[in-house]
């Protein structure tokens, strides 16, 4: 099994793959950055990320098919180093939840959208703010070995974990397991939210990984 072309950060030669699907609302501002901002830190962490097995998708739920990305969230993009190149926007299907291993939204009811849709994707949907507190309180060293196990199984058992601890862990407001919209802002209210999103990014790849981040603005 593959990404569709242009979607994917690589299939791993054996042992399969681990599908990460980001969800917002038109996919034009908030997934498109998460999701190549995902895909730019995983290629930090793993070098070739063709070897990790890690696929990295995003859909709207009123998704503009074939719409490219707000130039805003382009430019957030660049800010980081990452690719805006070849985005088209992607309305929210049945089979992109039924093949995802772990789902991400950027507000609850996204989430909630997603959970109604079926496919039993209760267990495997997150707000990527509450994934990234559950991550948080998960002990590495309950985690498959990446280099003895792989990638993919630790990424699978570290969904299960996150979704074990989602009843016992509470976030401390609802608003702060969401990500705000800043579609039709200015610049300045894009680059808040693509701060947002990449710091909650970080610790969730760290750990999907197992490796920490080459380096940090703060030169940690």
């Amino acid at each position: 099994m593959t990404a569709p072309e242009g979607r994917g950060i690589g299939a791993a030669a054996s042992g399969g793959t681990f599908r990460i699907l980001h969800v917002s609302t038109g996919n034009v501002c908030r997934s498109p950055i998460t999701e190549r901002l995902t895909r730019h830190a995983l290629s930090d962490r793993l070098g070739d990320p063709l070897t990790g097995g890690l696929i990295v998708e995003s859909a709207g739920t009123w998704g503009h098919e074939g719409a490219p990305m707000e130039a805003n969230a382009a430019t957030v993009l660049e800010d980081y180093g990452a690719d805006p190149k070849g985005f088209l926007g992607r309305e929210l299907l049945d089979d992109h939840v039924i093949r995802a291993d772990l789902v991400l939204t950027a507000t609850r009811d996204h989430r909630a959208q997603v959970i109604s849709m079926g496919h039993s994707a209760g267990l495997r949907t997150f707000t990527l703010k509450e994934f990234t507190r559950l991550v948080r309180a998960i002990d590495p060293a309950t985690l498959p070995d990446p280099l003895d196990d792989g990638v993919v199984e630790r990424a699978r058992a570290l969904v299960r974990a996150a979704a074990a601890l989602r009843g016992w862990l509470l976030a401390p407001s609802a608003e702060a397991d969401e990500v705000n919209d800043p579609y039709g802002a200015p610049i300045t209210f894009f680059r808040s939210i693509g701060d947002e999103i990449n710091q909650a990014i970080d610790p969730v790849v760290t750990a999907l990984t197992g490796v920490g981040a080459r380096s940090s603005p703060s030169g940690d």
